[in-house]
């Protein structure tokens, strides 16, 4: 059955078992060309700023964590030691998901949803997950929304001093200052914030594989040029990366999507879009008799399947609560249960690879790992990464190949809890 799923991937040009350098290559070339000012399709977008060298002591900071459709905020305080507690904690709806704002109303609505931490601090940090330029004061130019936010008018605004205006408007005080980061960001803020516990780490990443894919690394200074004269931390929007194969089952997905012709990497391996890929794979083997008549007809039938229904079926293939478990109980065959299985594990496994390819080119490109005592610290995030089938243990095998036995560079992927949170509070802390 295995040479059966391996001849339908290839009859659909799904690359089985993706070479992990292959796409890193491609991956630090598109890098480069970004650092060095030329077209790319990653962004490459700065944020003037490091990791802070020491822990905040004695301060406060609201948090607003907004990029998908919940919008959630609270008080993180830091105790004289710099242990963080959080508090005033609440999730609403993120404003612009259930119907269009205006650009006041956007702001207004945020203002509303922030009204329990009124004047309960001075300084904000503010983990917007949507694309945007960050300016050198910490502010972000929204660059445009993803995720189905309807807010037109708000492209091009910067985030922050608008935020700030529409507080002052609604009776606070006017916070001192409102940073500006995504989730990748806080990751890596967070996993830079890790009590050593006698470690010392060389450098920085964060890895997002959630409903979207993102990461952000340290980049080093870069003599003679001037965006990258001094070392600072890079958001890259690997998602965007177009560098890759697409099946026939990808194309399918992206003519669906609101971008089409845009995002290949994350469209290929991300939670909103496996789950799809999934379901047209499904369709094809039953049109193409890979499976019995039986199976065939009623998964001609499904109208949908989610990335979580996927991994449901690999982790539990007998259990006859996932849709697909009830199908093959019912009128499946020992060979039905092998194809779909070997089919469905092939779209996670290569999930894994390019996570595992995105980690190895920002490992690669931050220079650091070389001493084992130093290894580069990594903190990955999302639901998909930890909750779906075999990734994150497929990630962690996968580096040990690319980075360790064949580059030498010492890694270590660690967790943090509350880790977006945690790092969205310590970029609000980071004096410019």
């Amino acid at each position: 059955m295995t040479n059966a799923v391996s001849a339908f991937l290839a009859k659909h040009n799904f690359v089985n078992h993706a070479d992990v350098n292959s796409i890193a290559d491609a991956l630090l070339y598109d890098m480069n060309l970004g650092i060095n000012s030329k077209p790319s399709e990653e962004d490459m977008i700065r944020t003037w700023t490091l990791p802070p060298e020491k822990s905040a002591c004695g301060k406060s900071v609201i948090v607003i964590d907004a990029g998908g459709t919940n919008f959630r905020s609270c008080l993180v305080s830091f105790d004289a030691e710099g242990k963080a507690s959080i508090s005033e904690l609440e999730k609403t709806r993120m404003p612009g998901v259930e119907k269009e704002l205006s650009r006041k109303e956007f702001f207004d609505q945020f203002a509303v949803n922030l009204e329990h931490l009124k004047n309960k601090a001075d300084t904000i940090g503010f983990c917007f997950s949507y694309p945007m330029t960050i300016t050198e004061d910490g502010d972000g130019i929204l660059l445009g929304f993803s995720k189905e936010v309807k807010a037109p008018e708000v492209v091009g605004s910067k985030i922050g001093a608008s935020l700030a205006d529409a507080l002052v408007e609604h009776g606070w005080n006017r916070p001192k200052t409102v940073t500006l980061l995504n989730d990748t960001v806080a990751a890596l803020l967070a996993g830079a914030a890790r009590p050593a516990n006698g470690n010392q780490y060389s450098s920085y990443m964060g890895l997002i594989l959630g409903t979207g894919l993102n990461a952000a690394y340290i980049q080093p200074a870069v003599p003679g040029l001037k965006d990258f004269e001094k070392a600072q931390i890079v958001v890259c929007e690997s998602g965007k990366l177009c560098k890759v194969s697409q099946s026939d089952f990808d194309k399918a997905v992206d003519a669906n999507t609101n971008k089409p012709g845009t995002f290949f990497l994350e469209k290929s391996c991300s939670g909103a879009y496996m789950g799809p890929i999934a379901f047209h794979a499904l369709k094809a083997c039953a049109q193409e008799n890979m499976v019995s008549k039986a199976v065939a007809d009623k998964l001609l039938a499904l109208e949908s399947f989610t990335t979580i229904e996927l991994s449901n079926f690999l982790q539990g293939p007998f259990c006859t609560e996932t849709v697909l478990g009830k199908i093959l109980a019912e009128s499946g065959t020992e060979d039905d249960y092998r194809f779909i299985f070997d089919l469905l594990d092939a779209i996670v496994e290569r999930s894994a690879r390019y996570a595992a390819a995105i980690l190895t080119a920002c490992v690669v490109q931050s220079g650091e790992g070389k001493n084992p005592c130093k290894p580069v610290c990594i903190l990955c995030n999302g639901s998909t990464y930890y909750k779906t089938y075999k990734i994150a243990d497929r990630v962690k095998g996968y580096l040990e190949q690319t980075l360790t036995y064949e580059r030498g560079i010492n890694w270590e992927i660690v967790t943090v809890e509350d880790d977006i949170t945690l790092g969205t509070a310590i970029a609000g802390l980071i004096e410019r």
